[in-house]
């Protein structure tokens, strides 16, 4: 049985079930964001709350990515979906949606982004990148999708800027320009780093406010996004519970 990690984004944790902790979250590369979570109602499958699982928030550029993918791994993951809150750019993917990205541009900086070199040890550097979302998960996730009736817009560019503010609407122009369809802060270095230890890796994202020129005035509230979030977590689940045994049995 395969075995897969799941991380979860801003306010959208795992599947209900009597999650319990699997172990501490000290890695070489220093603590994980949490404890790697596990649950008898969902053998096989691993959970992993990106920005923290205490009361404190982490924000996208304090995350330690290195130590959640190297953490996932040595429990046993052997491919990672992860879910990430985003902003819409592109007018076919409304607020609430559901969109699997094919594609994604970093804008980051500054961030802990390889386990290679003296940073970290753990392998060659030059990681084949062009394609960065496993096509197999995103093709299982599509036949979930289906099976659970869930609607899924198929394929995406995730635009990853360094936050935590938002961006302006001349950056969200930019970033359209460049083929953006969705912005988030989270997406890599996690995907590149998935690569880099050989675990096929797919976003699953939930547009959650239009990004910055592309939606009425003004700043999306906590409590906006909370709605969306909230409205949104049971089709979320049906997707998962959907997907999690295929993905278990190496189905693409």
């Amino acid at each position: 049985m395969t075995v897969i990690g799941l991380i979860g984004g801003t306010g959208l944790a795992h599947p209900d079930g009597g999650w319990l902790p699997l172990g501490d979250a000290r890695t070489p590369y220093g603590p994980a964001t949490g404890s790697i979570l596990g649950a008898s109602r969902w053998p096989g499958l691993l959970y992993l709350d990106r920005h923290g699982s205490g009361g404190e928030r982490l924000l996208p550029h304090e995350v330690n990515y290195r130590a959640n993918l190297w953490l996932l791994r040595e429990h046993g993951a052997e491919r990672v979906l992860a879910i990430y809150a985003v902003g819409g750019i592109a007018a076919e993917l409304p607020v609430g949606g559901l969109v699997l990205p094919h594609q994604l541009i970093d804008y980051t900086w500054g961030r802990a982004h390889t386990f290679a070199g003296r940073a970290g040890g753990e392998g060659a550097a030059h990681v084949d990148f062009a394609e960065p979302f496993d096509a197999g998960l995103r093709q299982a996730l599509r036949r979930a999708g289906a099976a659970a009736g869930v609607d899924i817009h198929d394929g995406g560019v995730y635009g990853c800027t360094q936050g935590p503010r938002l961006e302006t609407a001349a950056e969200v122009d930019r970033m359209a320009n460049d083929g953006c369809t969705l912005v988030g802060m989270t997406a890599m270095p996690e995907a590149a780093l998935a690569r880099e230890l050989a675990l096929p890796f797919a976003a699953i994202c939930l547009v959650v406010n239009p990004a910055a020129g592309r939606g009425p005035p003004g700043t999306p509230t906590a409590a906006d996004v909370h709605q969306v979030v909230a409205a949104a977590r049971r089709p979320l689940i049906r997707l998962l519970t959907a997907a999690i045994p295929l993905l278990r049995e190496g189905v693409t």
